[in-house]
């Protein structure tokens, strides 16, 4: 009897493999119905591959009925191999905010690899379990390297694309290459570049004319715009508020569509454009070569280009410049994404004085790189890089350095309240204003959190100010700023968590806001903060407001253009159009009848059809 109740409790317990089988199946069902429904989708269906991935390993720790010499082998080889994988990836997966990602990847991939390798082997014999263990871990971690990520998209999931294809921007550097059609960019100079501090000096010229064979038009065979007499100075338009009211314009686009003037292929960056007459101002990457470009804006070809040996990359947001070049006057002044501020000849892009901000302010560059757009005010260029800068207009000699305040993917941002003109930034610390004329501070705001989109000043020195985040994101708030005989004060009104804008800029049209709430265009009431209607897909894309017809122009992240009717009562949405190719997060710019858009592969222009006044 003994021996019986022995030989039955060394009985093993068959695997139970039905909960496994549960989460992997629903991880699989997530991933591919999640994204289909749910704005967000594809980070939602990743975090539900993680808690996915979570499960299956608890399952198989706790509950699998799996010898324990087996389970805790399993999670070693996983692991293991995990970070012999991470040696072995594409940079762009191994460094920055995706290396941290891999994990998160690797964790549902390994699940499924899990459940797949118990379900296959339940009735192999014991050695024959471990040697597939062995493989199918390996082919699971193996997938990592055959991969590469094109940075990530607006809801921050990674886009994967297969290691040896070439990227957009290698494309275009063969073409150029190969084809005579193709912009001209200098070599880099021979010796190696300066440093930062050297070129505090003035810097030696470093442009090159451009003129495109006439048998290669960069044009399509459509209608050409009058003469673009009108400036569109730099970013978000004359006010840095996305408004211009420069035309009108017919809104049936179903019979009278947004007509291509042409085409164009660029290098990466997420730069917009500024215009004088009939020339547009650009900044791109080209290989090793961080370049501030112009182009005619009837036509696309390219005058001249100024290359300085810089290239700034990472792995979420890519390669290239992220600031907008600004023009005033005969001169355009750019900033790149390691702090070095040009100021050049509007007409031959000749350098007339060049500084590095960032040397100058002591600010490191900031992960996703510097995103000042240079702000003139009289005859001084401010610029933001770990703290405001200005310098002269002229000579390009330091005006004055403000304190330093931490990261910000935010311009410096002229406004007027109580008759007294200031400077606005906001950074990870807050909102601070200061004077142009000595960066005198004379108010500020603490409100740590995201600091990329640009404030909205609105009646009576009221500002709508946005920590960002997305749909994580608190939202915007609104805080009232006037000058008493002691000194500014600032006082909040309220904070709306309708419109959460991440790095998606908003407008103000008649007491209401309107803007991203994370990636669906929202409206708010200026008064209360509270919403008025949600509605429409767009991904992260920017807008312009064309007031006098109540209209929002969006270019969505899918590079479409779009009107959506800038009213409180309902989101109602006038008409659609494909406009270029890839993920696109730079603003447009809208001069005259014509819309200038780009991202980090094309950029286009297309007339807009003219209403009668």
């Amino acid at each position: 009897m003994t021996a019986l109740k022995t030989g039955a409790s060394s009985v093993t317990k068959p695997l139970r493999l039905w909960p496994g089988a549960i989460i992997a199946a629903l991880m699989v069902l997530t991933a591919i119905v999640v994204p289909l429904v749910v704005p967000e989708g594809r980070m939602f269906a990743v975090m539900g591959g993680v808690l996915g991935g979570l499960l299956i390993f608890l399952w198989w720790l706790f509950f699998s009925r799996a010898r324990w010499s087996e389970r805790l082998g399993v999670l070693a080889v996983m692991i293991g191999a995990t970070l012999a994988t991470s040696l072995v990836v594409h940079e762009s997966i191994r460094t920055g905010m995706m290396g941290m990602m891999l994990a998160f990847y690797s964790i549902p991939v390994l699940g499924l690899a899990l459940v797949i390798w118990v379900v296959a082997t339940r009735r192999l014999a014991p050695a024959a379990r471990r040697v597939a263990l062995v493989a199918i871990i390996l082919i699971a971690c193996a997938a990592w390297t055959l991969v590469r990520t094109d940075g990530v998209a607006g809801d921050g999931a990674a886009e994967f694309q297969w290691r040896w294809t070439a990227t957009a921007e290698e494309r275009l550097l063969a073409e150029a290459g190969s084809e005579r059609t193709a912009m001209v960019i200098p070599a880099p100079p021979a010796q190696p570049p300066p440093s930062p501090a050297a070129r505090n000096e003035p810097a030696a010229p470093a442009t090159t004319p451009v003129t495109p064979p006439a048998a290669a038009p960069a044009t399509t065979p459509a209608e050409m715009p009058p003469a673009i007499a009108v400036t569109w100075p730099g970013f978000r338009g004359a006010h840095r508020d996305g408004v211009t009211d420069d035309v009108r314009i017919r809104t049936d686009w179903a019979t009278s569509p947004p007509v291509e003037l042409w085409r164009r292929a660029i290098g990466p960056g997420w730069s917009s454009f500024a215009v004088r007459g009939d020339f547009l101002y650009t900044q791109e990457q080209r290989g090793e070569n961080e370049i501030v470009a112009c182009y005619r804006a009837k036509s696309g070809e390219p005058v001249w280009v100024h290359t300085d040996s810089i290239r700034f990359w990472e792995s979420n947001g890519g390669a290239g410049p992220r600031a907008t070049p600004t023009v005033s006057g005969e001169r355009v002044y750019a900033m790149g994404a390691t702090g070095l501020l040009n100021a050049l000849d509007a007409a031959t892009g000749s350098v007339i004085w060049s500084r590095n901000a960032a040397s100058d302010t002591g600010g490191k560059v900031p992960y996703w790189g510097i995103a000042s757009s240079p702000l003139v005010v009289g005859d001084a260029v401010i610029v933001y890089a770990g703290g405001l800068a200005a310098y002269d207009r002229a000579t390009g000699k330091p005006r004055w350095m403000g304190k330093a305040t931490g990261d910000s993917y935010s311009s410096p941002h002229l406004a007027t309240v109580d008759g007294v003109d200031q400077v606005v930034q906001i950074t990870a610390e807050g909102v601070a204003s200061v004077a142009p004329a000595d960066g005198t501070l004379l108010w500020e705001y603490p409100w740590p959190g995201s600091s990329i989109v640009q404030p909205a000043l609105f009646a009576g020195g009221n500002f709508l100010v946005s920590t960002g985040g997305g749909t994580g994101g608190l939202g915007v708030r609104r805080i009232a700023v006037s000058q008493k005989p002691d000194g500014w004060t600032v006082e909040e009104r309220w904070t709306s968590p309708g419109l959460k804008p991440y790095f998606n800029d908003f407008v103000v049209h008649k007491g209401h806001a309107f803007g991203f709430d994370g990636r669906i265009l929202s409206c708010i009431d200026l008064e209360d903060g509270q919403r008025k209607w949600k509605g429409g897909r767009y991904g992260n894309g920017q807008l312009i407001l064309l007031p006098d017809q109540d209209l929002l122009l969006i270019l969505s992240e899918e590079g479409e253009l779009a009107l959506v009717g800038a009213t409180p009562d309902q989101f109602t949405e006038v008409a659609r159009v494909p406009a270029i190719e890839g993920k696109t997060w730079n603003h447009p710019a809208l001069v005259g009848d014509v819309v200038l858009v780009r991202n980090g592969e094309e950029m286009a222009a297309f007339r807009l059809p003219r209403a009668n006044r």
